[in-house]
């Protein structure tokens, strides 16, 4: 593949450095795991954030043997200055990868494509290769990982003594989770291994007892107890060993204990039994965190389970010596109790009113009450006329490499798609001025953009997409036209900061729609979009439903997610009745949609696609700032 030998470039931003790292941690963070995967492969920049850093601070020994060059971001590729660092480009190229899990995530991978006999670092991607991979917008976990926790350090670390008394809730939350119960791929073979080593560890200590009793001795602890079966499968998958056949083998009475008197699984690490990304990206952060705690004298006793982690994570082959090359002196903790649970019950990864509300969401009832409640406020589903129901792009003229259909699509479905895109790209068209930018958010395979980019030559197209196999097929198509006005930016929408003129999107799937949305709003640029997945839409610590004030006056969460819900129920195989009270669901969840934006002084009108037919997913935002 080409981009695998062409020279890639790493920017990473440098505020400034303190004691053993450079800041902003997301900086550190990536140094650490190139150390750890001994790779080389990238030539690595660092821009500094302020107008006056001068690159002669940062201390040689905090880059280990790794060579950096400083460049202002004036300096940056132009498709890297749309983007949050860290950011990963081709050397002169126009694909760029943003943001740190994904940035991280191509380390990895590189360094295993490089040399495949390190599969060790090809394991720090997980069960199925998807530690954060789901985007911080949705996924808790990523957003605690990889923006959460950095920043409440960042936070910390420079916070005046009256505010870093306090443990920030952040930190708290990741003790919580490591006293979460570990669920894993075939947990329930691992469960009965567990109750057969508890039974086992059970009666030694009795025959002990008895043994002692009849000697008149007192009964002694060992000092040192067998490992936990969770430590024993973690570390021996490190070492590429197996478990033990004495560990493996059940006994009867095991096979047929139930699964509900199984012995939960403990946290060995961040995610669970085995070694990961996640903790490569905690443990600069943690650290960070402890050698301040352990200079102001702070107690550390409600952080047992944190105490723990951090020492077990040393003890991973490779750590020690990554942390050595960043010059990070790794911290000998004493043993500590496990945290009262008061202590901790007060931190929670999302607010409680929003756990609260997403429980609440899990309902039974049909859509009929609440539509009735909104008609007997004067609401009801508007659709505006198509402004050219019968515009259509000449796809038999157009190079194959246009056409949804290049890729493996059937006949029937790559005609349903050329209807969609007839729609978006004829109101586009009517937007779009010579020079203008226009980003297909949520672009996938790139149907939409490589049409913009081929019909509209004078315009700039920017695909964003977070999965990476889609945006390379993308590119592959580009790269057959030889389009020169368009560039790939793998990344999840907030780390993308660009400006812009139209954003589009076609089938944004649930929240992406409203995320979509306010990235336009923000950069005052007009919007094309067909939302998707109205089923997956819930609050999350972005958004909360209903999103304007008139629907926020009638709807509760509950109301409104029952529209969502029935949004969904527009597939060509169910009844004729039930599709209509889809699409009339459909109708007014982006009714609330349009409204929320015409507060901030948007024109918004909801089209239906035409043909109809060309998906069950055919409502159409067209969004025209004032």
């Amino acid at each position: 593949m080409k981009d695998s030998v062409a020279e890639e470039h790493l920017y990473l931003g440098f505020s400034h450095q303190y004691r053993d790292s450079i800041f902003p941690l997301h900086t550190s963070i990536s140094l650490f795991l190139l150390s750890y995967c001994d790779c080389k492969l990238f030539k690595i920049f660092l821009v500094p954030t302020g107008e006056n850093v001068d690159d002669q601070i940062v201390t040689k020994n905090l880059l280990g043997d790794l060579e950096v060059h400083f460049i202002s971001r004036s300096q940056l590729p132009v498709v890297v200055q749309s983007c949050c660092l860290p950011a990963v480009v081709v050397k002169d190229g126009k694909f760029c990868r943003a943001g740190l899990s994904v940035v991280l995530r191509h380390i990895i991978q590189k360094t295993y494509e490089a040399d495949p006999s390190k599969k060790d670092v090809l394991e720090l991607l997980g069960f199925k290769k998807t530690c954060l991979k789901a985007c911080a917008e949705v996924s808790q976990w990523t957003r605690l990982c990889e923006i959460s926790i950095p920043l409440a350090v960042e936070g910390f670390l420079t916070a005046s003594p009256e505010h870093c008394q306090t443990i920030p809730p952040d930190i708290l939350q990741f003790e919580r989770k490591l006293g979460e119960p570990v669920r894993v791929h075939n947990d329930d073979k691992i469960r009965r291994q567990k109750l057969q080593q508890q039974k086992t560890g059970a009666k030694a200590a009795v025959q002990l007892d008895e043994e002692a009793t009849e000697e008149g001795k007192p009964v002694e602890m060992h000092e040192h107890p067998l490992p936990s079966l969770e430590l024993s499968i973690a570390f021996s998958k490190l070492l590429v060993q197996e478990v033990s056949d004495a560990v493996n083998r059940e006994a009867p009475h095991i096979r047929r204990t139930k699964t509900s008197d199984l012995p939960l699984l403990d946290h060995v690490f961040a995610e669970g039994l085995y070694f990961t990304l996640a903790d490569m990206v905690l443990l600069p952060c943690i650290h960070q965190f402890l050698v301040f705690s352990k200079k102001q004298g702070k107690n550390l006793a409600n952080l047992p389970l944190i105490s723990s982690w951090y020492q077990r994570v040393q003890k991973v082959p490779g750590v020690k010596k990554a942390a050595g090359k960043c010059n990070m002196e790794l911290l000998q903790l004493p043993e500590l109790m496990s945290a009262p649970e008061e202590a901790l019950q007060d931190v929670s990864s999302v607010p409680d009113e929003l756990e609260e509300e997403n429980e609440d969401s899990h309902f039974i009832g049909g859509p009929r009450p609440t539509m009735t409640k909104l008609t007997e406020n004067g609401i009801e589903a508007k659709f505006s006329p198509h402004p050219c129901p019968n515009w259509t792009l000449d796809w038999t003229n157009l190079p194959s490499a246009v056409s949804p259909g290049e890729g493996k699509m059937s006949r029937d479905r790559a005609l349903r798609k050329q209807q969609q895109l007839n729609n978006l790209v004829a109101a586009v068209t009517k937007l779009a001025k010579p020079g203008d930018v226009i980003v297909d958010f949520c672009s996938g395979g790139g149907h939409v953009g490589i049409v913009l980019a081929h019909m509209m030559p004078s315009c700039q197209v920017v695909l964003i997409e977070n999965k990476e196999l889609s945006l390379i097929r993308a590119k592959d198509r580009s790269d057959e036209l030889g389009l020169n006005n368009i560039w790939f930016i793998q990344a999840n929408l907030d780390y993308f900061n660009g400006t812009f003129n139209i954003g589009v999107a076609l089938h944004a799937c649930g929240v992406a729609t409203d995320m979509v949305i306010e990235h336009c709003i923000k950069a005052r640029a007009a919007f094309v979009i067909s939302p998707c997945c109205y089923g997956f839409i819930q609050n999350t610590m972005k958004f909360k439903y209903p999103r304007s004030h008139q629907f926020k006056e009638i709807l509760s969460y509950k109301e409104h997610m029952i529209l969502c819900r029935f949004a969904d129920q527009t597939a060509v195989q169910l009844p004729p009745e039930r599709r209509l009270i889809g699409k009339q669901c459909m109708g007014l969840v982006d009714l609330d949609r349009a409204w929320a934006a015409e507060a901030h002084n948007y024109s918004v009108q909801v089209i239906s696609m035409e043909p109809e037919s060309c998906s069950p997913k055919n409502n159409m935002f067209v969004g025209i700032p004032i």
